[in-house]
């Protein structure tokens, strides 16, 4: 009887052990947890006269979800894209692009690792965040293990989330992003949260 729950005891810790985030890491901001909201920190490699992230809205004041300073003589009559980054679901809202001008041509970013080009080197930690959201990983802001970041000269490290809608199933994952190629790799940390109800819509 005492081998046994000395077993449980171990396999228990071990569980624990994974649901944990390490004490060098400090929780990411609640506002990071909306790619929207990631836009403006992009500070890309090359050198574009303008550029901008729409959303494929067909009213032109809600399609745009963030623009840089466009200068005045420009003018941009480009068609709306078929398919983008972030593909949500069918019609309009649905999607994600990314539109430059680069030595007066319009030049687009269409698909996640388009998206992940256009950021390039990773300078600061809402661009780290973005580039995980191209992988499927998200903030949780509710909780460290889908929320914690640390960075260093060479990488930036993260504890996100992936979320499964049925039943609803919550996993953290350590990512970790080299600032300087934008190569990413990552390892699961164990699932943190798990309900026995569905999400749908």
């Amino acid at each position: 009887m005492k081998i046994i729950s000395t077993v449980l005891f171990l396999v228990s810790g071990l569980l624990f052990c994974q649901n944990t985030v390490y004490r060098d890491f400090k929780k990411i901001p609640e506002i990071l947890d909306n790619p929207e909201l990631l836009y403006p920190f992009i500070m890309p490699d090359s050198k574009y006269q303008y550029w901008s992230v729409f959303r494929n809205n067909p009213d032109p004041d809600l399609a745009v979800v963030y623009e840089s300073q466009m200068p005045p003589y420009m003018t941009l009559n480009d068609p709306v894209p078929e398919k983008g980054f972030f593909q949500k679901c069918l019609g309009k809202d649905c999607f994600s692009y990314l539109m430059a001008c680069e030595n007066g041509r319009s030049v687009y970013f269409l698909t996640e690792q388009q998206l992940r080009d256009f950021i390039g080197s990773v300078d600061n930690l809402p661009e780290a965040v973005l580039i995980a959201n191209t992988y499927g990983f998200s903030v949780d802001a509710d909780n460290g293990l889908g929320s914690s970041y640390k960075t260093d000269d060479q990488y930036i490290s993260l504890y996100l989330s992936k979320t499964k809608t049925c039943p609803l199933t919550k996993e953290s994952f350590l990512i970790r992003i080299n600032r300087k190629t934008g190569k990413t790799d990552s390892k699961s940390n164990g699932i943190y949260f798990k309900s026995k109800e569905c999400i749908t819509g």
